[in-house]
């Protein structure tokens, strides 16, 4: 009898811990980008207030991201991870930065605007390298039999630095439809202007990288645009911009939720369309998911801890955002 076929599991599995890294951690690291913009030092605080609670915990997922690869895809993070080396270092350097910022900023007042600075470039720095990771995976790797043969400079290439400037917009967004979302008045006001801005942003990187990305690649024209995947697929840009005018209108509308709910309706069909784009691809255009992946021993064996393991994240993180729900205010404080 054959082994059972893990590798959708699996697939499914790491899949979505990016897709809640993404998300969950957007939100703080857009905080931190909006943050010199902030009207003053009080409005800082509550913004930092609104995410002190639960930003710590989001970052599980990019653990299980990183290791799970590791495990049960070894072959591809044996190519993409010196592929992505210093953008993943710049990535580290500034989620350090981040969390040193967040935990001092509030205790160490005589030099806050020090640690305000450390929190904007952290945060930036940190997404600015995300994105360029993401543009490096679309690119596609040099690779030679099993291994990279590339440099590590590939990243510096107008792609993968173009999605880093999207992925900026892309986090601001999230973050400013998290403080309309969790703050009221004039703060609220003011993000809703960011987000407004930030979204404009957004739709005009979703229309360059539909534009950029079949012409980088035949493959992925020929995916999107052969008959009868035209008509399949066409229900993707229809409902992304669906959901940008329900954005939109609900940030001219002064809706509380509609805009932050928007903003991750928009990474969610940006996600689907990088996955219909690259499947069966692990280690885009050489190797397939099911190249790349460990022994099936192996992932049964990490499964069943796995398996065990994600509904007590999922719990865990869901009761945190439960237990600090609705607004936060000046009288809230985060010790």
């Amino acid at each position: 009898m054959p082994p059972l076929d893990l590798v959708p599991v699996w697939t499914i599995i790491l899949g979505v811990s990016v897709f809640m890294y993404v998300l969950l951690d957007g939100f703080d690291l857009g905080i931190g980008i909006l943050f010199p913009m902030a009207r003053d030092d009080d409005a800082r605080t509550l913004m930092m207030t609104s995410v002190a609670p639960v930003w710590d915990g989001n970052e599980t997922w990019l653990v299980l991201g990183g290791l799970g690869l590791l495990a049960i895809f070894p072959l591809a993070f044996a190519i993409i991870m010196p592929a992505v080396y210093f953008p993943l270092l710049l990535m580290l350097l500034g989620l350090i930065f981040r969390g040193v910022a967040f935990e001092f900023r509030l205790k160490e007042t005589a030099h806050r605007h020090w640690w305000d600075r450390a929190f904007f470039f952290g945060s930036t720095i940190a997404t600015f390298a995300q994105g360029i990771v993401l543009g490096m995976f679309v690119q596609g790797f040099e690779v030679t039999g099993r291994s990279f043969s590339g440099t590590s400079f590939d990243w510096i290439r107008p792609f993968p630095l173009a999605t880093g400037v999207g992925l900026l917009f892309g986090y601001t967004l999230l973050g400013a439809t998290w403080v309309v979302m969790k703050t009221e008045g004039d703060l609220q006001a003011w993000a809703r202007g960011r987000a407004t801005i930030a979204l404009y942003g957004v739709l005009a990187f979703i229309a360059m990288v539909s534009v950029w990305t079949p012409l980088l690649h035949e493959e992925i024209a020929r995916r999107w645009f052969s008959l009868p995947n035209l008509l399949y697929f066409a229900i993707v840009p229809v409902i992304t911009g669906v959901i940008a005018w329900g954005t939109w209108r609900g940030l001219r509308r002064d809706s509380d939720y509609v805009p932050f709910i928007g903003a991750m309706g928009l990474f969610a069909m940006c996600y689907l369309g990088l996955a219909i784009s690259l499947f069966p691809y692990v280690v885009p255009y050489t190797h397939t998911l099911w190249q790349a992946a460990a022994a099936p021993s192996t992932q049964t064996f990490l499964l069943v801890g796995t398996l065990f393991l994600l509904p007590i994240i999922f719990m865990y993180i869901g009761w945190s955002y439960y237990v600090f729900r609705g607004k936060v205010t000046a009288h809230d404080g985060y010790h």
